[in-house]
């Protein structure tokens, strides 16, 4: 069977890293059987659309490698791909239903589903539609009172061969809840997610659906929608939920990581996030961990998977960008860390600082804290950080004097990484200092800071002309 899997996310705002997580296993499954992998935008609720929603989806799934072969943006042969501008045909499907009396007419106004909620908890009894506009005519509702004039549809659900348990290809037989009459067709003629679903991945040629296991809930009203309308299902696997430590379902209201533009913003590498999140509830069969998508897609099964939510581990996923981003090459380090600079320029000095950058940040972002000081004019100074860094033999002014003599040599013209080690490396032991009262008081004057890079590529970096300005003003400070 020729393999056709899709994502369907829904344009409501910063798309959730779920979205992510699905589409690498779906991509993957896609290309490992040499199948489809479909976009289907699910943007059928209004009240949440938000307009730029969709260009993010679209443009944070290319930036970590994925693409698609059918979708709204390129279309395909079982188009449109956006569920607003599929209105008619999910109309005709609820029109197919209450022909075959598999769904009926509800009159109920909100108000009175809403009371009818509140009833249902007072007396401790199962919420759902208690089937009030259940075989009556618009003409006998209406003499009822909580009547609405615009009718929504409901499925009918059957007393008894309900579909409680179905095959998953992750968890085996799965048991799900009884079902109610779910709406189908809404007021203003939009669909509700069941039908839409339902419909779309059958007129599409889905024939594996992966997705989260929160859906497990919905699988009896959308197997159910399958038999009224005598279409085969697709198989489905329900993959574990990314969790947060204290094992609740990740969600953007209370983890910034469920975005997934924070990512980006933070300075992962797509690779990298690509890598974690292929082993959130999912490994390799040899147990390695750094990998790229391609070995996903050769050694996919979901068999492999755990039906146990994943705790999603930030620190884990800091330790594996951290090693991505050592392997890059210089070049494609500073490439990658451009957006992240203070600013423009400063090309030769990025290119001394870049091989001890690599092995010191976990995330870009932090490659403007490291590199702050090759953009600053004069340091503004704190004369007693300064001061205190040389509190013993020797002090702060008299490491700072001898810096300045020692870098001002004529031996250190170059002014490079291993030209800038030797002098002061020769100075101290010439005055019999250890290396942090002496060094420590150099590192502060020329950037301000304690936690820095390496001291003799960050002088080199900087030049001789400015580190020697530098080590005056702080000489001058202290004087």
């Amino acid at each position: 069977m020729a393999v056709r899997v899709r994502i369907a996310p829904s344009p409501t705002g910063d798309p959730h890293v779920g979205t992510a997580y699905v589409a690498l296993f779906n991509a993957a499954l896609a290309r490992q059987r040499g199948g489809q992998f479909i976009l289907r935008v699910e943007d059928t609720d209004r009240g949440r659309y938000v307009e730029n929603s969709e260009s993010q989806i679209f443009d944070l799934l290319h930036w970590l490698g994925f693409d698609w072969d059918e979708g709204p943006d390129r279309g395909g042969p079982f188009g449109p791909y956006r569920q607003s501008e599929r209105l008619p045909i999910y109309q005709a499907a609820a029109e197919q239903l209450l022909e075959r009396g598999h769904a009926y007419y509800c009159w109920c106004t909100p108000e009175r589903l809403d009371q009818m909620r509140v009833e249902q908890t007072k007396n401790k009894q199962p919420p759902g539609y208690d089937r009030r506009c259940l075989g009556m005519t618009r003409a006998e509702r209406a003499k009822l009172s909580g009547f609405d004039e615009r009718p929504v549809i409901r499925m009918r659900v059957p007393d008894h061969d309900v579909p409680l348990s179905f095959d998953d290809l992750i968890r085996g037989q799965t048991n799900a809840p009884m079902p109610d009459d779910q709406v189908l067709l809404k007021k203003d003629g939009f669909p509700t997610y069941h039908l839409a679903v339902v419909v779309d991945d059958h007129e599409m040629g889905i024939t594996h659906v992966l997705r989260a296991e929160e859906w497990i809930s919905s699988m009896p009203k959308q197997l159910l929608l399958y038999q009224f309308f005598g279409w085969q299902p697709p198989r489905f696997a329900h993959l574990p939920l990314l969790r947060n430590r204290d094992r609740s379902k990740i969600s953007k209201r209370k983890n910034p990581a469920a975005r997934l533009l924070w990512f980006q913003e933070e300075g992962f590498l797509p690779e990298a996030l690509v890598n974690f999140l292929a082993l959130q509830g999912w490994s390799m069969p040899d147990g390695r961990e750094i990998f790229t998508f391609d070995d996903v897609v050769a050694n996919f099964d979901v068999e492999r998977f755990s039906p146990v939510g994943p705790i999603f581990d930030v620190d884990k996923l800091d330790w594996m960008n951290g090693k991505y981003i050592e392997a890059l090459s210089d070049d494609e380090f500073l490439s990658r860390a451009s957006s992240f600079l203070p600013g423009p320029g400063q090309e030769d000095a990025l290119r001394t600082l870049a091989p001890h950058l690599k092995t010191r940040v976990k995330r870009l972002k932090e490659v403007c804290d490291q590199v702050e000081f090759l953009y600053m004019g004069r340091i503004d100074l704190d004369r007693e950080m300064l001061a205190a860094q040389g509190a013993a033999a020797p002090t702060a002014l008299d490491a700072l004097l001898a810096a300045e003599a020692a870098l001002d040599a004529p031996a250190v013209e170059t002014f490079t990484e291993e030209a800038v080690k030797e002098a002061l490396e020769s100075e101290q032991a010439r005055q019999g200092w250890k290396p942090r009262p002496f060094l420590m008081p150099v590192r502060v004057a020329i950037s301000g800071k304690t936690q820095t890079p390496p001291l003799y590529p960050m002088l080199a970096a900087l030049g001789k002309e400015r580190s020697l300005r530098r080590l005056r003003d702080a000489i001058d400070l202290l004087e």
